[in-house]
C-alpha cells in the first residue's frame, strides 16, 4: 500500500506577491512618500483629514481593505497627540460606514500590529487596518491556499471608495 505524503500540497499561483516582495526592499516609508503625492491610483489615498488619512492596502486581504494612518511618522500610540488619535478613530468609523454602504460588509477586522515582533510590516509608522468581512468570504484562502481572492482590481476599489466617501453627520 502506498502511503501518501502529508506534505504534498496543491499550488495556487499568486504572481502579484512578487511585486510586494520586491517593493518591501525599498528604503523610506511608503506612507510618508504617499502623503507628498497627489491623491490617485499611485498612492491610493481615499480620504485626508487634518491629522490622519485613509488609504487602500496595496496588498489587501479583501476588497476594500483600508488603512488609517497618522501624518506623523510615529511607531507608538502614546507618541501621538490626542487630536490625532481621536481623528484616527473618527476615520475608522467613517471607513466602516463607507464599506458597509458600498460593499455591504457584514463585519470588520480592525486592528494595529504594534512593533515588528507583533507582525507589523511597517513597524515605524503606526497604522490601523480596517478589513471588511462577509459571511462565507474567501479569507480562508490565505490559510489553505497561500493566496488571496479579490473580485475587483485595486483601481476599481480605489475609485469606488473615494468617489463614495460621503459621510452623513453623526
Amino acid at each position: 500500500m502506498k502511503k501518501e505524503s502529508q506534505s504534498q500540497m496543491g499550488h495556487v499561483w499568486a504572481p502579484w506577491r512578487m511585486k510586494y516582495i520586491q517593493e518591501t526592499s525599498e528604503t523610506g516609508c511608503f506612507f510618508c512618500k504617499g502623503i507628498r503625492e497627489e491623491d490617485g491610483d499611485n498612492n491610493l489615498i481615499v480620504k485626508r483629514g487634518k491629522f490622519a488619512f485613509v488609504m487602500l492596502n496595496r496588498y489587501p486581504y479583501t476588497s476594500g481593505h483600508l488603512m488609517v494612518v497618522p501624518y506623523a511618522h510615529e511607531a507608538s500610540m502614546e507618541a501621538l497627540p490626542i487630536e490625532t488619535k481621536t481623528e484616527m478613530m473618527v476615520l475608522v468609523t467613517q471607513a466602516i460606514k463607507v464599506l458597509t454602504k458600498e460593499y455591504g460588509a457584514e463585519g470588520f477586522n480592525i486592528g494595529a500590529n504594534l512593533g515588528a515582533i507583533a507582525g507589523a510590516g511597517v513597524a515605524d509608522h503606526l497604522h490601523f487596518h480596517v478589513v471588511p468581512r462577509w459571511n462565507g468570504d474567501t479569507n480562508f484562502m490565505t490559510s489553505v491556499g497561500n493566496a488571496r481572492v479579490l473580485p475587483e482590481t485595486l483601481n476599481d476599489t480605489f475609485h469606488r471608495i473615494k468617489d463614495n466617501w460621503i459621510i452623513e453627520a453623526d
